[in-house]
Order: C-alpha cells, then structure tokens, then sequence
C-alpha cells in the first residue's frame, strides 16, 4: 500500500519534470536568439531578457522535486555510499521526515503572503518593456514547495516500506 502511494505521488512528479524538461529547449532557443540579434543585429528587448529570467526560474523550480526523484540532487556524502540500503532507508526517511518537509512547509509559509501581495497589484517587471504577470512567476514558489512536499512523502513511504522490511 506504501509503495503504491509512493509510485502514484511520483508518477505525478515525473509527469510534472518531463513537461517542464521542455522549457530547457525554449531557453536555449530564446538564449541564441538574443545573442544572435543583438551582435549581429544591434538589437534587443528587454521582455526577452525577462522571459529568459522567468523560464530559468520555472525549469528550477518546478524540476526540483523531478530532481529529487531521481537522487540526481545535491547531496554531501561523508558516509551515505558505505552504509547498507537499510541505513541509507533510515538516512532519507528521517531527513525527508526532519528536514525536508518541514523546509518546504516554511518555504511555502513565508513565500505566501510575498506572493498574495503580488496577485494583489497583479505585478509587472520592473523593467520598462518587461513581462507582466511576475505575480504567475512567483506563484510558482508555492508550486515548487508543494511538489516537494509531495516528492518528499513519496521519499518517506518508500524508505519506510524499507524500514518494514524483516532482514534475511
């Protein structure tokens, strides 16, 4: 049952990282058009420098519990690699149980009332010629600790149902 809710959270959060991967494509494409017109053409907008900006912070933030999933994150190892599954199991479920989720619920706290505000004055770049809707962008804050919230409960069920586990 763990692991069935675990594989339900997770295909969600594969299907949500496998959507943003695409965002990598229109960065790099919007990059080259930039260089391209202002070396070559002497030209430039600033709602393109801005929707760089904007789809780097959608890619990061939305492929951070993508990211997780895989294990593919960031992590300083000074004695993960030598334990066995069981201890790695214990090492994931309490720091996504201790650290993790109660991270992402202070991110998502703190971010809310910054991204209201936002929604209120349907903010706009600050830069003449920017991109409106910054208030969308922000509110992708509030995605990103939700999906790792999720991301993290699938990590604490699966290394829990590891737990579980009689040896032998």
């Amino acid at each position: 049952m763990l692991l069935r809710i675990s594989h339900t959270i997770e295909s969600f959060i594969d299907l949500a990282g496998r959507a943003v991967s695409w965002l990598t494509l229109a960065l790099v494409l919007l990059t080259f058009l930039v260089v391209v017109l202002r070396y070559i053409f002497d030209l430039g907008w600033i709602a393109m420098q801005d929707a760089i900006n904007t789809l780097h912070a959608v890619l990061f933030l939305v492929a951070a519990s993508y990211t997780l999933k895989y294990d593919e994150h960031v992590r300083v190892d000074i004695f993960y690699q030598k334990l066995t599954m069981r201890g790695r199991a214990w090492i994931d479920f309490l720091g996504g149980l201790l650290v993790l989720i109660p991270v992402c619920i202070f991110i998502f706290w703190i971010s809310w009332v910054y991204v209201i505000e936002s929604w209120r004055v349907f903010e706009s770049s600050s830069e003449t010629g920017g991109l409106p809707g910054v208030y969308l962008l922000k509110s992708v804050i509030l995605l990103m600790a939700v999906l790792l919230i999720l991301q993290g409960l699938a990590l604490i069920l699966k290394n829990f149902a590891v737990l579980l586990e009689k040896k032998g």
